[in-house]
Formats: C-alpha cells, structure tokens, sequence
C-alpha cells in the first residue's frame, strides 16, 4: 500500500521537535498516529491538536530504555487498529560532551536511547511486520553519524550504530519490509537541554540561531519515504540546512 491515508504509524520521541513535526503532519495527510514520549504533559497536547484538527491519534507514555514501554506502544497500535504499518524509532538523546568530561553516565544514556532503543523498536514491531507481510522502519540517525566534531565522539558512534543497525536489518529483512534512514542536521528542536559542557552549549546556541532549520522539514523527509509505493525503499535521507559544512 503506497500514500500515507489510513496508514497507522507509531512514533518515539513525538512529544517535541521533529516527531512532533512528524506526528501533526502525517496525521494531516491522513495517517493514524500512535504517538510515544516520556513526557506526556507534552505529548496531550500533541494529540490534541491532532483531534481537534480532524486527524486521529492515540498515546502512551514511552521510554525507549525500557523494552516494555516500546512493546506496549506497538501492542497499542496493533489493538486499536489491527495493524502497524510503519515505526519511526526518533526518539533519542543528545547529551554531548567533549571525552576529558568523563560524563560516563551521559554515555550510557546515548547508548541506552539511540542505540537500545531503536533495538527495542525492531524487537517490538518486526515480528508485527513478518506476520503481517508488510511494513517500514524508519529509524532518525544525524549527520554526526556521516561526519565527527569534537565534543560528539559518543553521539556520534551511537548515530553510526544505528545507520549500521540499519542497514544490517535492510540486508535481511526480504522483499517485502522497507527500512529508511533520516539523517538530520542541525535542527530546531530542544536538544541544547541535553548539552551540560557550557563552551561546547555555547557553541551549539550559535549555529542554531544562525543555521538550524525547521523539523517541518525533516518530518517532510519521513512522509517522502512512507508514501514511496511498496516496491521503493528510501534507503537514507540526509537533510541538513544549505550552509551547514
């Protein structure tokens, strides 16, 4: 099935930012979002949005560090709509720190987050998918995971992980599930709450005012690939702003 109407897509990390921008646009175009984060005083609102513009949405409070939280976001899409047609694993961490911080438990939240939880997501929806005969993963990468700055060694290697997760889960998924990859650049979003080194903040503050582009834009990149026919599988998606290096 090709377009978006009707589609049920779940999404991690769509309280804010681009699975927010994600969630209210593919539930403009149609699709029947199931929408996780782990704060849900922003995430009602999300949905409420969608409602009160027509869409259809449905929540849960999800963390990706927890197996269980992801399995019920999936089990909750199944439930309610008797399928899942694609998983956006965007939920993630940006909690960068030049090494010599040996902020050691900022890299156990960077694996925890970008890599398990994108496991978890493929543990939850792709037996879904292998019953079912169809479905698409799209897992959110950066173009860290294509390019290394100082300060984002960690990010980095976990954003490299999941392009190589990716693409390993590509090779063997057959002819009939699609993966995609959105590597973003410099966004919009609040991932400076992350970022405790204040030079390596100060920094960000000034790309970011100077560069960053909207989530809008990337959620564009996520609908481009979900609405390709069954047969076209977008493999990566890089979008970053014009000026960014």
């Amino acid at each position: 099935m090709s377009g978006i109407q009707d589609k049920v897509i779940a999404i991690t990390g769509a309280s804010t930012g681009i699975g927010e921008a994600a969630a209210l646009l593919l539930a403009e175009r149609g699709a029947k979002v199931v929408l996780g984060a782990r704060r849900t005083e922003r995430l009602d609102p999300v949905v409420e949005r969608i409602r009160t513009a027509g869409g259809e949405a449905l929540c849960a409070r999800t963390d990706v560090r927890r197996r269980e939280d992801v399995a019920g976001l999936v089990r909750l899409a199944r439930e309610r709509y008797g399928k899942l047609d694609v998983l956006i694993n965007n939920a993630g961490s940006l909690a960068t720190s030049p090494l010599d911080d040996l902020r050691v438990d900022d890299w156990e939240e960077l694996i925890d987050t970008n890599i398990k939880g994108v496991l978890y997501g493929i543990a939850a929806a792709l037996p879904v998918f292998r019953e079912q005969g169809f479905g698409h993963f799209i897992n959110t990468a950066s173009t860290s995971a294509h390019r290394i700055v100082p300060g984002q060694a960690v990010y980095a290697g976990t954003k490299f992980a999941v392009r190589a997760i990716s693409e390993g889960l590509r090779q063997e998924a057959g002819p009939r599930l699609r993966v995609t990859v959105i590597s973003p650049g410099m966004t919009r979003t609040n991932f400076l709450e992350h970022v405790k080194n204040p030079e390596l903040r100060a920094r960000f503050e000034e790309v970011k005012d100077r560069l960053a582009i909207a989530p809008e834009a990337i959620a564009r990149a996520m609908a481009f690939a979900i609405e390709q026919p069954a047969d076209v599988d977008v493999g990566e998606v890089i979008v970053r702003p014009t000026a960014q290096d």
